[in-house]
């Protein structure tokens, strides 16, 4: 801190003057007839206390060289407070000194940096607290309480950019039906929110999918654009406020260099979007385990009344278990020329009962698995001797097997 008798040219001070902002900020007022013998007496009474309130903070009052580094953070506060509150003009800074306790205005600087160190690192979701400043980060304040200004600003504007992603992307899954305590849940990127949200307003899309509908929204704009996705026009939400403005065209910019591999219809969409390290975490959609075994419980009742043709009765099963273990096309009717067909195919090529367990086990409905496979198992075991037979050259017990167990019309 400076004498009471110091009185540097106002020129030295504000340009060749390397002490703290602080200091040049009390000598100019001195200088200048703001700050009075009575406010300096002040300050030089407050100092002694703070510098022991802030030992005390960080470690101990107890020992000399934290006295010492505590009176560098006390400064350094009140400079980084002075200087960031006045624009780095001397004058106010010292109308503020004259106004203001000194210990207020270091409280201030202490203030700065507690609010910059609550302040999100980074986008994700998962890794940000929103519980304020707490004494787990007193290490950081520690290291932050004596850094410039300069530093500050630097990593104030970088971190109040990643509020702004995580802003804008909470923003967007609202207007899609999401709340950020979800968002936090799922823990995801919020570039990836907001990439998503783009998809699904070019969509006309109202919610936030989960994978099932994602990878829906994926195929319709395959389907729509195909090679001509230069057709697709991603604009910004209309209503999307001033301040998301920015980030989200960054964003946007690139959802745009991704589409030549999201319509690339030769990669089905789980093996890029959840498979491809380039593209894993990219975008986001809910991870829904019931929605998704729902969908595929689904698709496989469709792929299974297809080939069954909504038959459920032994000898239509039969008849398409033994296609299936032939390598035929499955068919749960065979005319009397198409059986002979398939047991010649059979004699020539072989059975494979395993070929039509796997069939069941991934087709058929799971509450009818078991059964489907017993039923199967049971006619096997009895009829491949038979179909088989070197000996029945005129496929005649063969025949006569298929028409007992089997459809032949």
């Amino acid at each position: 801190m400076p004498t009471r008798n110091a009185s540097p040219s106002p020129s030295t001070v504000s340009l060749y003057d390397t002490r703290a902002f602080f200091e040049k900020a009390l000598l100019f007022g001195v200088q200048n007839g703001i700050i009075d013998q009575q406010k300096l007496d002040a300050i030089y009474s407050d100092a002694p206390k703070g510098m022991v309130q802030i030992a005390r903070y960080f470690g101990t009052e107890f020992l000399r060289p934290e006295l010492e580094k505590a009176k560098d953070r006390m400064v350094n506060l009140v400079s980084l407070y002075l200087e960031s509150s006045s624009g780095g003009d001397l004058r106010q800074a010292a109308e503020a000194l004259r106004d203001h306790s000194f210990l207020s205005r270091s409280k201030g600087g202490s203030d700065m940096l507690k609010t910059l160190i609550a302040m999100p690192q980074n986008s994700h979701f998962g890794m940000n607290e929103h519980s304020g400043f707490t004494d787990d980060h007193i290490p950081q304040l520690a290291k932050w309480s004596l850094r410039s200004l300069p530093d500050y600003q630097a990593e104030f504007a970088k971190r109040s950019q990643v509020a702004q992603v995580i802003d804008a992307a909470i923003w967007l899954a609202d207007a899609l039906g999401m709340d950020a305590a979800t968002l936090e849940e799922a823990g995801k990127d919020a570039e990836a929110v907001i990439r998503t949200a783009l998809l699904i307003f070019v969509t006309q899309r109202t919610k936030m999918p989960d994978w099932v509908t994602f990878e829906k929204m994926v195929a319709a704009l395959r389907k729509k654009y195909g090679t001509a996705q230069a057709s697709l026009s991603i604009t910004l939400p209309k209503n999307l406020p001033d301040h998301f403005t920015t980030v989200v065209e960054a964003v946007r910019q690139s959802v745009i260099a991704d589409l030549s591999k999201i319509f690339n219809t030769t990669l089905p969409a789980r093996k890029l979007f959840d498979q491809t390290p380039a593209f894993m975490g990219r975008y986001f959609w809910v991870e829904d385990g019931l929605s998704e075994v729902d969908h595929h419980d689904r698709s496989a009742s469709l792929a299974w009344n297809k080939a069954t043709g909504g038959h459920s009765d032994d000898s239509s099963l039969l008849t398409l278990f033994l296609c299936v273990a032939a390598d035929a096309a499955p068919k749960t009717m065979l005319t009397e020329k198409g059986a002979a067909t398939l047991i010649r195919k059979i004699r020539k090529t072989g059975l494979n009962a395993d070929l039509t367990r796997q069939y069941i086990q991934n087709q058929a409905p799971e509450p009818h698995q078991l059964d489907y496979t017993r039923i199967w198992m049971d006619f096997i075991d009895e009829a491949q001797h038979t179909l088989l037979s070197d000996f029945d050259y005129t496929l005649k017990d063969a025949l006569t097997l298929l028409r007992r167990e089997c459809n032949v019309s």
